[in-house]
């Protein structure tokens, strides 16, 4: 069986517990993103969601284990990954054209000016930047338009893998769920493959193809892949109509409200940690005969 596009094989996270000890975050971990797949990632704060990411990005070694991209081992910082950080990381003497222009002149050296440019123009127009707003330096933006000119950075470079931390976590609901679609809009065209770590259980639905679920930390492990049974293109105002949407919800909710605390804590003795793979499928059950469960929403 071919190896997934990413493969996260073996992971393990320890630090010093401050007593002479170690303090480990998580072992073992073991799964896979294919290509093309858009996967967020669910759990509590300190369950090391930030650090399998920064692991990802090349910004952090583990312990142990190993991450393969594309069939290579992940090793420091690469063009072929590309990261949006909540708090935007744009270079402040810069406008948000040429914040863009930058990441596109190192990844394509023999670019003519005109073509750098182009561009950059064409990814700022995706996320809606157009006219005299991309010659703004960040300072004179809005946190979501500094958040738009991050994103359209990130993807005009075509990295193999993107790598979002949870990058709408600062913006107020409106411009969250504007920026939420134009994100949807660009992966559709570009296919890219995508890695997303959000507090956000709807956030994640509308977005992800699958949402792993990690448990509580220390001795934390991604528990489960929930794949999400709803059809593409989503949309917010109508997904939430969608026989599977509610029972899907209710799971993660009961997940991340008593389960992720109930699991966490198990040593792998040695084992690879494969998440159980979770597929939540109201319609073929109802076609299968079985039973109807109440479609309500559970708190969270």
């Amino acid at each position: 069986m071919p190896k997934p596009f990413l493969s996260i094989e073996q992971l393990t996270q320890q630090f010093p517990d401050g007593n002479g000890g170690t303090m480990t975050v998580f072992e073992n971990a073991t799964f896979g993103i294919e290509k093309g797949e858009f996967v967020c990632i669910l759990g509590h704060s300190g369950c090391g969601k930030s650090t399998i990411m920064n692991i990802l990005a090349g910004l952090a070694e583990p312990t142990s284990g190993v991450v393969k991209m594309d069939g290579f081992e992940v090793s420091g910082p690469s063009l072929d990954r590309g990261v949006v950080f909540q708090n935007y990381s744009l270079l402040p003497w810069l406008s948000a054209l040429k914040n863009v222009t930058f990441g596109i002149k190192a990844r394509y050296p023999l670019n003519s000016k005109q073509e750098i440019t182009d561009q950059a123009l064409e990814y700022l127009a995706m996320v809606g930047l157009e006219g005299d707003v991309v010659h703004r330096k960040p300072s004179q933006l809005s946190g979501g338009m500094r958040q738009r000119v991050s994103i359209a950075r990130a993807f005009a470079n075509h990295p193999k893998l993107l790598l979002l931390d949870e990058p709408f976590g600062a913006l107020d609901a409106l411009t969250r769920g504007t920026i939420q679609d134009e994100l949807l809009k660009i992966w559709g065209q570009t296919e890219q493959t995508v890695f997303m770590i959000t507090h956000d259980i709807d956030e994640a639905i509308l977005l992800a193809d699958r949402i792993l679920l990690m448990t509580n930390g220390p001795l934390a492990r991604v528990a489960e892949s929930v794949e999400i049974t709803i059809p593409r293109p989503r949309n917010r105002t109508e997904i939430v109509d969608h026989p599977n949407y509610y029972p899907i919800r209710n799971h993660l909710v009961q997940f991340l409200g008593h389960r992720s605390k109930e699991l966490a804590g198990q040593p792998s003795n040695g084992e690879m940690q494969h998440p159980e793979t979770v597929r939540i499928d109201k319609i073929k059950t109802d076609e299968a005969g079985g039973e109807t469960p109440p479609l309500r929403s559970v708190g969270g």
